[in-house]
């Protein structure tokens, strides 16, 4: 297993101590997953006190103290974190992932301490003097087997969180959930045990199921089956079964459509998002933008006596229960505010380019919504269903009006006012109530065409509106 050079070193002086160094939790699961970390997490067995390994881990850099109530040190070197820990055991005394009793203790054996980790998969060590895995509960086997398996039914339900987390682990590394790890997950959704955990754990949760999933799909459906959805984000299991015209989705319903289109944006985002603000932040808000497009439907679809199905104002009637789910998730008001518009125009690339439609409706579209994020929304609605134009996988529609809105210059902003109210002072007039109606006015004529420069812009406020 390949390590930093300062691991090996610090396990080299750990050593001379008769104590060991063994890495830990994600990094040696990723090893075996082909997949990169560089977290790397180094329990370390055989010294008395923490004292000690602090006086240690200080010959070759800095160290944190913020997590040693917990028995961790946060040792730094060159710029990067490694945290260094006690062998441990938790038992739960309180609600809450702060409600556990922690004992710290290195003359602990290994298989003890790892006993209380989640799954088998995440409870494998490596000794680094040793060269050599340590793998007490058989997750080799189940990696082989692609299956995540929890290690002990009494600590797992310890912490609920884990049901989320054996969502993302599944979705994220294509797993399946054990029988019985399916069961106890079940059974606690059912008891109510997942209550307890505060939004913010959960959102962390649904991030990593979002952004390291190549199929997000698989989290939601695992959800749905685990009770989750229904129980705890009833916005999405309403999508379940809600019938969809097979003309324009003969995918199927609109869950199935909507879990489509999260893994084709999924997809979007991880071959390079085209948006330059190509980071975490803008990718969720894609990935959330998606999972509540249609959000509406639950309430919006009907079926006429020929059969016809129709969800007329699903648009507009989704933004509510856009609301009401991601506050669930998280309080970040402004993020939950820049997603409305997306979920409200996504509709209108298709309808635009269909209308073939002017310049002024454009330049209007702009003011509501910033055209570049909404043409990737609408791509991932158009390409996430199976009808022979997004098999395709071009959406014309969403180039056409990109190409429309740069040649406009309102692409990702609306078009800037020409007339300000400083303009409306250097012409006279005192600051009123009139200077929005002079303003909007002006601005409106921008939207239609009708004025192109400043210089009209002010021959029109003289002419007509002073």
């Amino acid at each position: 297993m390949h390590l930093p050079n300062i691991i090996h070193t610090i396990s080299e002086a750990l050593h001379q101590q008769d104590a060991k160094a063994i890495v830990v939790g994600g990094a040696v699961r990723d090893h075996f997953l082909k997949l990169p970390s560089k977290d790397y997490d180094i329990e370390v067995y055989g010294l008395a006190t923490l004292e000690a390994l602090e006086s240690t881990l200080l010959e070759f850099g800095s160290v944190n103290l913020v997590g040693k109530s917990f028995g961790v040190l946060k040792f730094i070197y060159e710029g990067e974190e490694y945290d260094f820990s006690f062998p441990r055991t938790e038992s739960k005394v309180a609600e809450g992932h702060r409600g556990f009793d922690v004992k710290v203790d290195g003359d602990l054996n290994f298989k003890t301490a790892a006993r209380r980790r989640d799954f088998r998969i995440n409870a494998i060590g490596y000794d680094v003097i040793e060269k050599r895995f340590l793998d007490p509960f058989d997750a080799l086997t189940d990696i082989k087997e692609k299956i995540l398996r929890h290690i002990d039914d009494k600590t797992f339900v310890e912490d609920p969180l884990r049901v989320y987390r054996a969502v993302q682990f599944a979705a994220r590394f294509d797993y399946v959930l054990a029988d019985e790890t399916f069961v106890l997950c079940k059974k606690m959704v059912e008891e109510g045990m997942l209550e307890e955990l505060a939004k913010e754990r959960v959102y962390g949760e649904w991030k990593k199921l979002l952004l390291k999933s190549e199929k997000p799909s698989q989290g939601f459906e695992l959800m749905s089956k685990l009770g989750i959805l229904e129980k705890y984000f009833p916005e999405l299991h309403a999508l379940i079964a809600v019938p969809q015209s097979p003309l324009w989705h003969p995918e199927g319903d609109v869950w199935i459509h909507t879990m489509m289109c999260v893994d084709v944006m999924a997809n979007i985002c991880r071959s390079g998002c085209p948006h330059p603000d190509n980071n975490h932040k803008q990718k969720l808000k894609f990935l959330f933008a998606m999972l509540c497009h249609d959000l509406g439907k639950a309430l919006s679809t009907t079926i006429d006596e020929e059969g016809d199905i129709r969800s007329i104002g699903h648009e507009t009637t989704g933004l509510a229960l856009t609301k009401s789910l991601m506050y669930r998730l998280m309080d970040e008001h402004d993020f939950i505010e820049s997603l409305l518009p997306l979920v409200e125009y996504h509709l209108k690339p298709s309808q635009f380019f269909g209308a073939k439609s002017k310049a002024s409706a454009i330049r209007r579209l702009a003011t509501k919504v910033n055209i570049e994020e909404l043409v990737v929304v609408a791509k991932a609605d158009f390409l996430g269903r199976t009808t022979k134009e997004a098999l395709e996988g071009v959406y014309y529609a969403g180039e056409w009006l990109l190409e429309k809105s740069k040649e406009l210059n309102v692409s990702s902003k609306p078009l800037e006012p020409l007339l300000q109210g400083r303009d409306l002072i250097a012409l006279g007039l005192e600051p009123s109530a009139k200077f929005k109606e002079i303003l909007d006015a002006v601005y409106t004529l921008q939207l239609d065409g009708t004025i192109d420069t400043k210089d009209e812009a002010l021959a029109f406020t003289k002419k007509t509106l002073i």
